[in-house]
Formats: C-alpha cells, sequence, structure tokens
C-alpha cells in the first residue's frame, strides 16, 4: 500500500498553507499529492506553482467538478501544469455536489453515469495530441487540440461511491477514488471494483481512499473535522454512506436545513472516527494498515492542520520508510 498527501481546504487555515503541506509531502518522501479544488485557488494554477516547487512527488489534480470545465478545458489545465510545472500531471474527475455547482457555480448538477464516460472519452484523444471530434448526448468538443502537445503520460482516476459509478469506473479509469468511508465500505468497495473489472474484461483500476487524519487531536482538531463534515453530510451519496454507518440521524437533519452550527453539534466522536483517524502515531498506522487491509492501494492523507500548521508532525510521524 502506498501512502499520499491531499491538500486539504480547512475553512479557518492560511490559504498558502496548501503549498506548505506539498513541500512537507515531498520532503517526507510520500508518493503522491492530489489536489483538489474549494474556495481557495484554481486546483491546475496551484498544482503548476506546487511541481515547481517540489521535485519527485507524483501530482494528481482533482477530483475536479465535471460540471464545472469541458474536455477543452481540462485538457488545457493538464498541460498547463505539465508544461509550465515541466513534470507530468495526473486528473481526477467526479461528480462534486449541488452545492459546488448550482450555487456556487451556477450550473446544472447532473452527476449522471453518462456525462463521466463521455467527458472521459472526449479527453482521451485529446490527451494523446488528437484534434477533437466528440458528439455525447451531454459533452461535445470539435476541432480542439492541444498546441503544447500530447499529454501522454496523464492518467484519469474517477471518484465513485454507487454501483452504476462503480461499474463505469472500473471499464474507463486508471484509478477509482473515495473519500470519507469507513473500513467496512472500503472492502465492499474493493469487492465491487474488481466484479465490475471482470464484467468488463479488464484488471480493475488501482484504488485510492482519502483519509483525514489528526495526531493526538485537541479541541480544535475535532472541531475541525466536525466542521469539515457539515460540508458533506447531507449531501447526496456522501448522505447515504453516512447512514449506512449508522449516522442517519446527522444526515437528516442536514438535509432538514438545519444550520451548520446545529449540524456539526449533532457530529459525534464516533462519526468522526468512522471515517477519520485520531490519535498516537501507533493508533493512526493501525488505521492506515487497515485502509490497506481492505484493499486501498493508496491511502492519501488528509492531514489536519488545526493544531498542527501544515501537517508537519503528523506527516513526518507517518512518512513512507525510505
Amino acid at each position: 500500500m502506498r501512502l499520499g498527501v491531499v491538500i486539504p481546504y480547512w475553512l479557518d487555515r492560511p490559504v498558502l498553507e496548501a503549498v506548505a503541506i506539498g513541500e512537507a509531502a515531498n520532503r517526507l518522501g510520500y508518493g503522491s499529492l492530489w489536489i483538489g479544488e474549494m474556495m481557495t485557488f484554481d486546483a491546475f494554477a496551484l498544482a503548476a506553482a506546487l511541481a515547481r516547487a517540489t521535485a519527485r512527488i507524483t501530482l494528481t489534480v482533482g477530483p475536479l467538478p465535471l460540471a464545472t470545465r469541458d474536455p477543452a478545458a481540462l485538457a488545457l489545465g493538464v498541460a498547463s501544469v505539465s508544461v509550465l510545472g515541466a513534470r507530468p500531471a495526473h486528473l481526477a474527475l467526479g461528480a462534486s455536489t449541488p452545492t459546488v455547482i448550482e450555487r456556487w457555480h451556477g450550473r446544472t448538477w447532473r452527476p449522471t453515469v453518462a456525462r463521466m464516460c463521455e467527458t472521459v472519452a472526449a479527453l482521451r484523444p485529446i490527451l494523446r495530441g488528437e484534434r477533437s471530434a466528440f458528439h455525447g448526448a451531454q459533452v461535445a468538443t470539435d476541432g480542439f487540440r492541444l498546441a503544447a502537445g500530447a499529454q501522454t503520460e496523464t492518467s484519469i482516476a474517477v471518484a465513485a461511491f454507487g454501483p452504476r459509478m462503480l461499474a463505469a469506473a472500473a471499464a474507463i479509469a486508471d484509478r477509482v477514488v473515495v473519500n470519507l468511508v469507513t473500513v467496512a465500505q472500503l472492502a465492499r468497495i474493493r469487492d465491487a471494483l474488481a466484479a465490475a473489472a471482470r464484467a468488463a474484461g479488464r484488471p480493475p483500476p488501482p484504488l485510492t481512499a482519502w483519509v483525514p487524519a489528526a495526531l493526538t487531536p485537541g479541541a480544535s482538531a475535532r472541531a475541525e473535522l466536525a466542521r469539515q463534515l457539515v460540508l458533506y453530510v447531507g449531501q447526496p451519496c456522501y448522505g447515504e454512506m453516512f447512514a449506512d454507518a449508522g449516522h442517519g440521524n446527522v444526515v437528516r437533519l442536514a438535509r432538514a436545513g438545519a444550520h451548520p452550527r446545529a449540524v456539526a453539534a449533532a457530529i459525534t466522536p464516533d462519526l468522526i472516527s468512522a471515517v477519520c483517524l485520531a490519535g498516537t502515531p501507533s493508533a493512526l498506522r493501525d488505521g492506515l494498515a487497515a485502509y490497506g487491509a481492505a484493499g486501498a492501494d493508496e491511502v492519501a492523507i488528509v492531514p489536519v492542520t488545526a493544531e498542527d500548521p501544515a501537517g508537519e508532525t503528523l506527516l513526518r510521524a507517518l512518512a513512507p520508510a525510505p
């Protein structure tokens, strides 16, 4: 099992902490760095800056929402990182949430499997350096070609939860990524992915699990975790995963429109420990090993930084052996 690091976007932290986390992950020998997008930086711009600031760590941009960038824009972002940053960039795609797509970006949230499949099908020829010629039901691009040249080293990961998206990911993705799942849920996802890949006639793609982690957290770190979970508990797919883990009351509260402070107050230590890791270095390593035993090819650590700036102490404690 490989260890990676996710750039977290905690709501109360300095925005440039993202760069410090990436530099720490590179310096400490982690294999990969996942660079998503929230309310701070454009993900491709941050990835290009980190490409210059780091040396060996593998960079994956995303998961990025399908609805906010078309295939040409995604290809331009990949080329921007790889050319301006002088190293390859990988890409991850996901459905995101209605809050991000509809409220923030003013677009229609359609988390359809068809849109994912069409986006990947349209994007792969562009990354090979070909001129685009794709006309699907939801995605279309014609006559676009990257002037920066082919991006043949770029892989495409798909964020997937439900059975239909998992089946699609098994057939089209180079990697599958999941976020905020329990160990038991990850094992079921691994089995479903393997079965879907067999049905598609190909080996199962590697599976990455994003797991928030805090080293011996105090009140501030636990509050940071709770505030972050508030963003997810009521959202489609995530809510179903939390309910499956026995926390349907919080999901119902969030979906009923309760104030975020009320939702945060309802998030119990049991909910946090179900989908996050918190404790001593030994306990954290045991938790990472449990995700590996459940089928994760890679665990990407989301460092909690409220009491540990840039996650430096946590990342040092869990760093892979040289």
